[in-house]
């Protein structure tokens, strides 16, 4: 079994102590995203566990356990979200530069094949244009260049849930541009090219920095930039670096266009604070924050 933890919240930032205690404890216990009051057991201990994908913007407050999970035999890698957006955009991730010496010491530490650099999502603003992403890509890729061997991206979705969000901000004076197939086939000309040049970019900025590039559940087709359709929980890469065999098929539960094998998450919704304003995993951020108060209780 693989562990996600987790695309629901962010475990290693926020729930390190709690997630330790349960490591400790063999077991933790799983609301059913859409059913709270349906709780499922999910056996923690090294036998049930092959790997532990760990999805995160700040793996810091994790550090202090590493040697004890090395100790007890887990297997694990890291999906390290690392962006520099404006704070109105990301108010609440780490600042830039303590984010790339995170990642360097945690890379240094477990080695760059376990560290995957997640520029993602992108997003297209009135205050992230083209250029302050090619930029941005540029400057942190020569940055992380020897601490990761990959980088996925992909384009901010235009989930329904974010409507209201988004036009709360658009009045504040950010206006963010969601792009789809259906975007891209409306789009100007002139705008259209300039996307695609921006894709070329990343494509020989990662390349230029010794890192594959793929993308991560995206709808819109890459492909023809150079970027191809990646797999997050990934069983290759897993088989490469440690040595174990996990069943390659699709994880039905996941959308169509994610490529990830199956695995188990132990995360639940609105528990974490970084308060993204594209996030699709936090409905609420006041209740985000209460639900983080309660469990510290």
């Amino acid at each position: 079994m693989i562990i996600s933890a987790s695309r629901r919240t962010d475990i290693p930032a926020f729930h390190a102590t709690w997630f330790t205690q349960q490591i400790r404890a063999g077991y933790c216990l799983v609301p059913n995203p859409f059913n709270p009051s349906q709780i499922t057991q999910v056996s923690l201990t090294p036998p049930d566990v092959d790997v532990i994908v760990f999805w995160t913007r700040h793996p810091r407050p994790l550090f202090p356990y590493l040697d004890e999970l090395n100790q007890r035999g887990y297997s694990y890698y890291f999906q390290y979200t690392l962006l520099n957006n404006p704070r109105q955009i990301d108010p609440k991730t780490p600042a830039v530069e303590a984010a790339i010496n995170t990642f360097c010491q945690l890379a240094e530490q477990i080695g760059p094949e376990r560290v995957i650099w997640r520029y993602d999502p992108i997003v297209f603003s009135n205050l992230t244009s083209l250029d302050f992403h090619r930029e941005t890509f540029a400057s942190l890729a020569r940055r992380l260049q020897g601490h990761t061997q990959r980088v996925v991206i992909s384009l901010m979705d235009p989930y329904r849930k974010l409507t209201r969000r988004l036009a709360r901000l658009a009045q504040q004076g950010l206006t963010i541009h969601t792009i789809d197939n259906q975007a891209l086939q409306h789009a100007p000309s002139p705008w259209l090219g300039e996307f695609g040049d921006l894709m070329h970019s990343l494509v020989q900025t990662a390349s230029a920095n010794g890192m594959q590039i793929s993308s991560c559940a995206e709808t819109v087709d890459l492909r023809p930039y150079g970027i191809l359709p990646g797999k997050c929980i990934d069983d290759e890469l897993i088989k490469s670096v440690f040595g174990i065999t996990v069943p390659p098929q699709k994880d039905a539960s996941q959308r169509a266009a994610c490529g990830c094998v199956a695995s188990k998450d132990i995360g639940a919704y609105n528990t974490c604070l970084f308060g993204c304003t594209y996030c699709y995993a936090t409905s609420s951020f006041a209740q985000a924050r209460e639900y983080y108060a309660r469990h510290l209780a």
